[in-house]
């Protein structure tokens, strides 16, 4: 088969495993990589190889950007502490556990060895993401492992690379030095000018599908050139999207595209979601096929050790620091931030994804003891990917951590509020106009306050859809009789729709990801 084939075969495996994957309520990230393994093993399967650079930017920079742009600043000052801890401090540990493990076992040199553990050591953006956005945790544990997961794979990219540079050169220059020192503020310092570079561009392509292309091109070209500027991507596209998130004229002004280019990016990270995880499980063939079996047999004893440690290390640094600080709010007298089960979940979410094992293919030929590294990298991916995605949803209701009601009553909450507001601001205007839109944003807010009002909301909806249905069959029949143009029936289609929209229930208005 072609590639375009092989491509098109995997993305219809895909679609039938997603299938599977929302109806058995299982996390999509973990049956595709388990899928992939499967399919690398079936006679004729593709052989489809990663090049490093190109799958970090492809698959990671979109998946980074999208969760950057959502996460709230507010968020970042709240939890600098536990951020700090998990997206820093905690890499480091990790990376040096393994680092030993990996002097120790495998003979790699120092900097070898702290390469293999800045490679497994920081959960994936991209995996968490997926994966949590399937549940309903407590916000400020998801708010938590969201924030580490868009700064740790820095500080890992950081310490991958200075240990490449010592590999490389025998020890570490100044020069070499200098530039690691400056990657991580100089890419700060990087995404803050392109993100009000690109408010400056914004108003040239408002409302147009150009616009929205450049969005995307905007977020590779950044990856891309923070990498060539020797300053850290990673940092760079974070620093860029929460910059852009927090443009009052993008958040007043941009209705239509921002409701347009929500709905392309949500495709298109999911499709790029999709394919990684498929592709990371079918890069075991490429790993094992060189190997003897006895080889073999050792790598995988050491893969092993490493998983283990890897799983035990976030478990110890997140639980400890769950304990003292819940110490030191009850010496205080104050509440616990966080329960002994949040910090349980918390510590089972380390997922390893894309990040990890394109830093290994991305480790020279020359690099001592490079195919046992890599195969370490792929078990870490695997099994974080498959055994812990598996098993966080029910990890989370036998916690019970499960916040569904509880979102929904604060979703209820804010939707009252903002209804109020409006109420308010229409309320010294007395044109029927705004006697119409009063009694509907009463609706709006009285529709939790309970079951009579509810059925009167439930009433108003059911008409409305009424309504838009007999208004369907008149638009169908102009088209059929030729009485409108296709641009004019799309418009009013559109107008349908919005209108629809407005009225339906919310788990109709939802389009699931798995």
């Amino acid at each position: 088969m072609t590639f375009f084939e092989s491509l098109l075969t995997l993305l219809l495996v895909a679609v039938g495993l997603l299938q599977i994957s929302r109806r058995l309520s299982l996390p999509y990230p973990a049956m595709l990589a388990a899928a992939g393994v499967a399919v690398a093993f079936v006679p004729g399967a593709p052989d489809i190889p990663i090049d490093p650079g190109t799958a970090l930017a492809l698959f990671v920079a979109p998946a980074l950007l999208d969760a950057a742009f959502d996460f709230p600043p507010g968020a970042a000052r709240r939890f600098w502490v536990p951020l700090v801890t998990f997206a820093v401090v905690a890499v480091f540990v990790t990376c040096a556990a393994v680092a030993l493990l990996g002097h120790m076992l495998l003979g790699l040199p120092i900097a070898a060895a702290v390469a293999l553990g800045a490679m497994v050591a920081p959960p994936d953006a991209a995996a968490a993401t997926a994966v949590l956005n399937s549940t309903s945790i407590p916000q400020s544990t998801d708010a938590i492992l969201k924030g580490e997961s868009l700064f740790n794979d820095a500080t890992a990219l950081l310490l991958f690379n200075a240990s490449l540079a010592v590999v490389a050169h025998g020890h570490l220059t100044g020069p070499i030095a200098i530039r690691l020192g400056l990657a991580a503020p100089g890419g700060v310092l990087f995404g803050i000018v392109a993100a009000l570079l690109m408010r400056r561009i914004h108003p040239f392509v408002r409302d147009s599908l150009g616009g929205t292309l450049l969005q995307f091109c905007g977020t590779y070209l950044i990856w891309i050139a923070a990498d060539h500027l020797g300053l850290s991507a990673v940092l760079s596209l974070v620093a860029y999207a929460m910059t852009l998130a927090r443009t009052s004229e993008i958040i007043h002004n941009y209705t239509r595209m921002r409701v347009h280019s929500y709905a392309v990016w949500s495709s298109v990270v999911f499709a790029l979601n999709v394919f990684a995880f498929l592709l990371m499980g079918m890069q075991v063939r490429t790993i094992v096929r060189q190997m003897q079996r006895e080889h073999l047999y050792q790598a995988l004893r050491f893969s092993a050790v490493v998983v283990l440690v890897v799983i035990v290390i976030r478990l110890v640094i997140v639980l400890t620091f769950n304990r003292v600080v819940s110490w030191r709010a009850r010496a205080k007298g104050q509440k616990e931030p966080a329960s002994l089960n949040q910090g349980i979940l918390v510590g089972w979410s380390g997922i390893r994804g894309f990040v990890t094992l394109a830093t290994a293919f991305a480790l020279p030929s020359s690099f001592p003891h490079r195919d046992t590294v890599v195969l370490t990298a792929f078990s870490v991916v695997l099994v974080t990917l498959v055994v812990q995605g598996l098993t966080l949803a029910p990890l989370i209701r036998w916690l019970g951590l499960d916040q569904t009601d509880a979102s929904e009553r604060e979703l209820q909450s804010a939707r009252a509020a903002l209804a109020t507001v409006a109420i308010a601001t229409l309320s010294h205007r007395s044109s029927p106009e705004a006697e119409q839109l009063r009694f509907v944003y009463s609706l709006d807010r009285d529709s939790a306050a309970g079951e009579a009002v509810s059925c009167r909301f439930e009433d108003y909806r059911k008409t409305g859809l009424i309504a838009i249905r007999a208004e369907r069959k008149e638009l169908e029949r102009m088209r059929t009789r030729d009485q409108l143009g296709a641009n004019l029936y799309l418009k009013l289609q559109e107008e349908l729709d919005w209108r629809e929209l407005t009225l339906l229930p919310e788990d109709h208005r939802q389009i699931e990801e798995s």
